[in-house]
């Protein structure tokens, strides 16, 4: 009678072993297979609510298929909306890429970037490639974009310039700085090296840092800075020694300006660093010709690189000979 006590005992507690493992083995099987045999999907993503279709989930090879095919497990609540632990707030823009193929993003850089992390995530590799897209798009329009900070002090505008990387044209512009009346034409000329600055800031937007001075001690004067030091400087005033009074004159030295201007981009990049830019920029300003009435001047304290100094005109002395007479030019 033992024995069969004991085989009894056995088999109740094999029957109840049974009986008690098959539900736990549907709950592993509901967790393992996903959402298999579903057509509709509930999913609670953050507390955002979405409801949407297996087929949909299913278009590209995500994580969203691999959940619908039982590749990744999921939590499932008792109303039968799966659980997932992310932010829901673009999770609507990723729907809707899968229904549609494309989606218009965010223009706000910092909302577009959350884009492409949920996409990420989800590896939604579409989404993906079109969030990359559009932020090489807005970068290349914020690299287009010329930024004109205001500087209120001399010292603020060396360090500038000696801490930029790229090189740096910059004009000194200040009409009133001046003892004496301006000549006919000097407005004109003064008009038309503002003209310039402009165009070469649309030009070499990006390569060169513009710098407009409207406050310096100089009428209308080009300095040209490369790796942080003064390259070369094309003083366009002039003073004008007339038989009653001096005038003030301003020159356009449109080529030589154009030409220092190209003579800096060596310096872009730190390509002026080596010998051999400083070689190619030597020999540049050797071989280039100086116009009617303009002298250069090389100098250079305490050891230091030289730099180009091209005066137009400087001084000029009429003499109070007869009508015809020769002009006589002093430096």
């Amino acid at each position: 009678m033992s024995a069969e006590a004991s085989v009894g005992s056995h088999a109740a507690d094999s029957a109840q072993f049974d009986v008690s493992q098959p539900a736990c083995h549907t709950t592993d099987e509901h967790r393992n297979r996903g959402l298999l045999g579903s057509k509709y999907v509930k999913l609670n993503v953050g507390g955002s609510l979405h409801y949407t279709t297996v087929q949909t989930l299913s278009k590209e090879d995500s994580l969203l298929r691999s959940i619908c095919n039982g590749g990744t497990e999921v939590n499932i609540d008792s109303e039968g909306w799966v659980i997932l632990d992310r932010c829901g707030q673009h999770f609507g823009l990723v729907l809707n890429f899968l229904r549609d193929g494309s989606v218009p993003l965010p223009e706000d850089h910092k909302e577009l970037d959350e884009v492409l992390k949920e996409a990420q995530y989800y590896r939604v590799q579409g989404l993906v490639q079109e969030c990359l897209s559009a932020m090489q798009k807005q970068k290349d329009v914020f690299e287009s974009v010329c930024r004109i900070p205001m500087i209120t002090s001399a010292k603020e505008e060396q360090r500038m310039i000696a801490t930029c990387r790229k090189p740096v044209v910059k004009l000194q512009n200040n009409r009133g700085n001046n003892k004496y009346s301006y000549t006919s034409n000097s407005d004109d000329n003064l008009l038309k090296n503002i003209e310039l600055f402009d165009k070469l800031v649309l030009r070499f937007n990006g390569r060169v840092l513009f710098v407009k001075d409207v406050l310096g001690d100089e009428i209308c004067c080009w300095s040209f800075y490369g790796e942080g030091r003064k390259i070369a400087e094309v003083c366009c005033t002039s003073i004008v020694y007339a038989t009653e009074k001096k005038q003030t004159k301003v020159e356009f030295p449109e080529a030589r300006i154009f030409e220092e201007t190209l003579n800096i981009l060596i310096y872009e990049n730190g390509r002026g660093s080596g010998p051999g830019g400083l070689h190619l920029l030597d020999s540049r300003s050797s071989g280039s010709s100086l116009g009617a009435g303009q002298s250069e001047e090389e100098g250079a304290v305490g050891g230091e690189r030289r730099v180009r100094r091209i005066h137009v005109r400087r001084h000029i002395m009429h003499d109070e000979r007869g009508p015809g007479q020769q002009t006589v030019y002093k430096d």
